[in-house]
């Protein structure tokens, strides 16, 4: 056990979902991006092997220049899923950008009075904050059906079950890559998602809710001097001032170059360092977020929030 310690709880619980089992159905939506017919299927194939049934709307194939349809149709398409009978978990094709235009036009009373889980990550962040803020219901950041499952060994399994199936006393895997940046003990609600879309709600009506959390961060491709940028504008809008420990990711390929002369753990203790949190880096995405109570490898101690 190292010197940090992260317990990831509720003060005020969120809504909690009915889990997923085997034999359920599950509906998928595309509230961002478009993407291709075959890959949206040979990620229903990889659910189908799981147990699961897939279900989706003909209509998830439109397009409106770079978007899946309209965002009205986007919107509706969500709606429904949640208040069918018949699906159990809602699960997003794929991220690439536009969940920013649902806040606005959704109806939050069928999401409220017809709790389910609700998967995605990335540009999904929007909506998984939004609907966790507004609707205080239970998130999941985790695989997209075109985006994860459609790939060989695009999903951890065993993560999946665990986090949606509802599983007791299961740990974060050894060598979840997760290292502590900055020493320290914290309790809080697990929140939070791609680093983008957290700092792009900055100053809009869906601005992010991180007080009393643990804020984990994640994002790809994005250069050490744009991460700072973003921390920055969390940190001057108040954003870091109440959070109770942070958690980054892998953040895959954010270098300048390869022979730089610094690390990224320097830049990203440089911005946060003097909050005086604990602070933790490097946990990788093959082993999702977790959502039970135990204690990892590194001491993130994971609670049933989901999120």
């Amino acid at each position: 056990m190292t010197n940090i310690e992260m317990v990831f709880t509720s003060h005020n619980p969120r809504i909690k979902p009915r889990a997923l089992h085997p034999g359920d159905k599950v509906g998928i939506v595309a509230p961002a991006s478009n993407f291709k017919r075959e890959m949206l299927e040979a990620g229903c194939d990889a659910l189908r092997r799981l147990g699961y049934e897939p279900f989706y709307y003909e209509s998830i194939f439109e397009r409106d220049l770079y978007f899946a349809g309209s965002a009205e149709r986007r919107a509706r398409e969500l709606e429904d899923m949640f208040a069918r009978g018949d699906i159990r978990a809602i699960v997003c094709a794929r991220g690439g950008y536009g969940s920013n235009y649902l806040p606005q036009i959704l109806d939050r009373n069928k999401i409220v009075t017809h709790p389910k889980i609700l998967v995605g990550y990335s540009d999904i962040t929007t909506l998984l904050c939004d609907i966790a803020d507004s609707a205080n219901l239970v998130t999941f950041h985790g695989p997209m059906v075109a985006k994860d499952f459609n790939l060989d060994d695009g999903v951890d399994v065993e993560s999946w079950q665990n986090a949606l199936g509802g599983a007791d006393n299961w740990r974060i895997a050894e060598g979840s890559g997760a290292k502590p940046l900055l020493p320290g003990q914290a309790e809080g609600i697990l929140y939070g998602g791609c680093l983008s879309m957290l700092a792009a709600s900055i100053g809009t009506r869906y601005e992010i809710r991180t007080a009393g959390t643990i804020l984990f961060i994640e994002d790809v491709a994005a250069k050490p001097f744009q991460i700072d940028r973003m921390l920055m504008q969390l940190k001057l809008a108040g954003k870091l001032k109440d959070v109770r420990g942070i958690i980054f990711g892998e953040m895959l390929d954010c270098a300048q170059k390869k022979d730089q002369g610094y690390t990224l753990p320097k830049v990203l203790l440089r911005v946060v360092g003097s909050l005086r949190i604990p602070i933790a880096c490097g946990l990788r995405k093959s082993k999702g977020v977790p959502s039970t109570s135990l204690r990892s490898p590194v001491g993130i101690k994971p609670a049933s929030t989901g999120r």
